[in-house]
């Protein structure tokens, strides 16, 4: 080890440009994944592809798209974990839709994506199930909440839900896009249990 030192210490400065150079490296590729996670993360980048077009039709419109204080919900907010480690995690995952979508594609006409529809919004059900419906909760906090505005049947159903350990997707789904034929969370999850694909 000493041996090392020594060494270093002779090709001081060399030592101090390879740092530099490392330290540079490392900068850019960080400013890099930065970019390429944020860009990634974009309405713009979600609907790009033409399969997602019909997702986006659906969502046109919906409380989460519109409403009276403007304040929406995208692609991403819904469907991607927000803390850096899991996101980088799904980011990584959801790369296989690269290959489903130029390679082998296999929702790329309506036919072909309303005869998935089912297995993929399931799927999603599973996996929101599998968070307590994280994404959910990162913009609707039950903190938050005010029961007193609530109508006394939503009251009612939040209590009910609570008491039960229900997570909000078992009840609020086919919000966003059209409710797929077969069953829902609540029958998903009363005969399969949680667990995510």
């Amino acid at each position: 080890m000493s041996g090392i030192l020594k060494k270093m210490r002779q090709h001081w400065l060399l030592v101090l440009v390879s740092l530099g150079a490392l330290f540079m490296f490392s900068v850019a590729v960080g400013i890099s994944g930065a970019y390429v996670l944020a860009f990634t993360s974009t309405e713009e980048f979600c609907v790009s592809c033409h399969e997602m077009q019909y997702n986006f039709a659906e969502y046109k419109g919906t409380i989460h798209d519109t409403n009276r204080t403007g304040v929406r919900a995208i692609c991403t907010d819904c469907h991607v974990p927000h803390e850096p480690g899991p996101l980088v995690l799904a980011k990584i995952k959801a790369s296989k839709d690269m290959f489903y979508t130029y390679v082998m594609p296999s929702i790329d006409t309506k036919e072909k994506f309303e005869a998935k529809r089912a297995h993929m919004a399931q799927s999603v059900w599973r996996w929101m199930k599998s968070n307590d419906s994280h994404t959910c909760r990162s913009c609707h906090r039950a903190d938050k909440m005010s029961p007193d505005l609530q109508s006394a049947k939503a009251q009612a159903r939040h209590a009910k839900g609570k008491a039960e350990g229900k997570t909000c997707i078992e009840c609020h789904f086919g919000i966003a896009h059209s409710e797929p034929d077969g069953p829902g969370p609540t029958e998903l999850f009363s005969t399969t249990g949680a667990k995510p694909e």
